[in-house]
């Protein structure tokens, strides 16, 4: 089978299968992004993104991968004074660190091996120490398939008076994040994760207090400027205006299914999928108890590498998954199922591993797989 990225079965840890509702909404012909039509594009989308974010707040769409949605963030809210805490246990958790450390004046950094929770004891410890103004943690980190447990640090967090700034871009629409419970003051997320729009822009969620904490930072990426620009349902530069519209459409189909019910979707799309690895005798990267509902990490057995197993999936099924980052390429694959990833794409890519598997021998119980996740189909 040649690959076919029109009919292939996706799923990569991000960007996402895109519904085709979305993806003709992206046909539009050319707007003008001053004139009343787009500004009424922008209304919808203030009006909705509450509901990808599961509260009300002050929110802005930054035209720019969900990296930029951090930049803004961090040079906008970590202080030049005081010291900023960035937690650290995958590839955007180090990621983080590298842009916190391009504008904050004093950053200490809490790392775990990457798969591994990050030390609890640890950041309370240095929050106690005093002198903290901000606080920088990714709640899913898909370079490994792990969920932070950030619950375990809210009141150390609370009790510092510290910001509280997360990287929830693949964690918002994907797993729980309550951020009004958690005091959460800045959220960013991306909009081809668990929203299913396509890559290319970032939404960030805002408390008052972070609000009233911004100072100057990037220009481009200035938080206050966008602010005051959607105020009027506008943008303060030209707008990725293609994706605007996609937005909207996937804010849409987001509100006809609800936050919740998408949550519950991923959760047990994420249930199968552990499930089914452990069926074929497979073992996940991340420690189990943490592991993502967004995207599943799954170590390569002895002598199975990405041309054995990653390859085949995509020139002989038509199907993609995704390997490993950084230290860990070629040593997991990662399945994402979040979005509008649903049963029969479960069913189709572990019917294929089925297969790759036992041609190599290395198939314990056939069909083993695929009745785990025929157990938990609705």
């Amino acid at each position: 089978m040649t690959f076919d990225p029109e009919t292939t079965t996706f799923l990569i840890a991000g960007p996402v299968r895109i519904h085709p509702r979305v993806l003709r909404a992206m046909a539009t012909p050319s707007l003008n992004h001053r004139g009343d039509y787009f500004h009424g594009i922008v209304q919808e989308i203030r009006e909705l993104l509450p509901v990808a974010f599961g509260t009300n707040g002050r929110q802005v769409v930054l035209s720019g991968s969900g990296t930029a949605g951090l930049e803004a963030v961090y040079a906008g809210l970590v202080p030049k004074d005081g010291r900023t805490v960035v937690v650290a246990n995958g590839n955007f958790g180090d990621r983080s660190d590298a842009i916190v450390r391009r504008y904050a004046g004093e950053v200490t950094t809490v790392r775990a091996p990457w798969g591994q929770g990050f030390p609890v004891e640890a950041v309370r410890a240095e929050l106690d120490r005093g002198d903290v103004r901000a606080v920088c943690a990714v709640h899913n980190e898909t370079s490994v398939g792990l969920a932070n447990d950030l619950a375990a640090i809210v009141p150390a967090v609370r009790r510092s008076g510290a910001l509280f700034l997360v990287d929830g871009i693949s964690a918002v629409c994907g797993i729980p994040l309550p951020i009004e419970a958690w005091g959460v003051d800045a959220v960013v997320a991306g909009s081809q994760k668990g929203l299913a729009a396509p890559a290319g822009l970032a939404l960030v969620h805002l408390s008052e207090r972070a609000v009233a904490a911004l100072h100057p930072g990037s220009y481009y990426l200035d938080l206050g400027a966008h602010l005051t620009a959607l105020e009027k349902n506008d943008t303060p530069w030209t707008p990725a205006v293609p994706l605007f519209l996609a937005l909207v459409e996937a804010l849409r189909l987001l509100k006809e299914e609800g936050l919740e019910g998408r949550l519950a979707r991923t959760h047990r799309l994420a249930e199968a999928s552990r499930a089914a690895v452990a069926a074929l005798g497979l073992e996940l990267f991340p420690d189990p108890r943490f592991a993502s509902d967004t995207v599943t990490a799954i170590r390569n057995p002895d002598g199975l590498g990405d041309p054995q197993l990653r390859k085949v999936l995509e020139k002989e099924y038509n199907i993609l998954v995704q390997g490993g980052q950084g230290a860990l390429v070629g040593k997991i694959f990662r399945l994402g199922h979040m979005g509008i990833a649903d049963w029969p794409d479960l069913l189709v890519t572990f019917a294929a591993l089925e297969r790759i598997l036992g041609k190599h021998g290395r198939l314990p119980r056939p069909g083993a797989a695929l009745s785990e996740i025929v157990a938990r189909m609705p």
